[in-house]
């Protein structure tokens, strides 16, 4: 069985890339250079961009995923293509110091996994897009806002669970729109879930991961609880 793969998802895929590489090495380095030039620490500035990135691109491009592709072709291999390109600056030791860090290379797996639980999602659920876009979400979005909210609070990158309140504040609603009882477990869990990680397993993969589990189960086990 041929799979379809069209003109127009090609150079859909190719603007995305493109908006994701102008946040990810220019308009988070003007952001940079704006919060240092107001006295904001580098790490605070660097965890801040890094959030930023989380939304305006892991966050936007899945958003857009369902109503753009009819398969997950294009999105899976953009996704590895961009986790190829945010590794090589660890590799070569010259990182983009507006948002990467020596100690991890969390933005990569956070790549990896964007592409593998769409792909996965869209396989498992039967063409349904937002089985796996959902829990992409919780990563992008719901992780964004509760490392916001731990940034303001705490000036540096720690846990707290009032940033995991953040962000179940933003995951259960928009699990219960999208995927029903079900998908509100599931952001419930992984506002649970972020709160905790052992490097080199960050929450860029316990995250989507939990969530997805979750919806998987919901499929096979309780499907009722599900809006598919």
């Amino acid at each position: 069985m041929s799979i379809p793969v069209s003109a127009e998802e090609a150079v859909a895929t190719a603007l995305l890339f493109t908006w994701v590489i102008f946040v990810a090495a220019a308009l988070t380095r003007k952001l940079y250079s704006w919060m240092a030039g107001h006295d904001v620490q580098h790490n605070v500035a660097v965890y801040y961009n890094r959030k930023v990135i989380h939304i305006l691109t892991g966050g936007f491009v899945a958003f857009l995923v369902p109503n753009v592709f009819s398969t997950p072709i294009f999105p899976f291999a953009m996704a590895f293509l961009l986790a190829v390109f945010l590794y090589i600056p660890h590799k070569r030791g010259k990182l983009m110091y507006w948002f990467q860090t020596a100690e991890n290379a969390y933005e990569v797996s956070f790549c990896v996994m964007w592409g593998v639980v769409i792909t996965l999602g869209w396989i498992i659920s039967g063409g349904n897009f937002w089985f796996g876009v959902l829990p992409v979400l919780f990563m992008s979005v719901g992780d964004a806002i509760t490392g916001i909210v731990r940034n303001i609070l705490y000036k540096k990158r720690t846990k707290s669970w009032w940033g995991n309140l953040a962000m179940a504040s933003f995951s259960i609603p928009v699990g219960l729109a999208v995927l029903g009882l079900a998908g509100a477990v599931a952001g419930a869990t992984a506002s649970i879930i972020e709160h905790f990680e052992s490097n080199p397993i960050d929450d860029n993969i316990t995250v989507p991961l939990s969530s997805f589990i979750i919806l998987v189960l919901a499929k096979f086990y309780a499907p009722w609880l599900l809006t598919l």
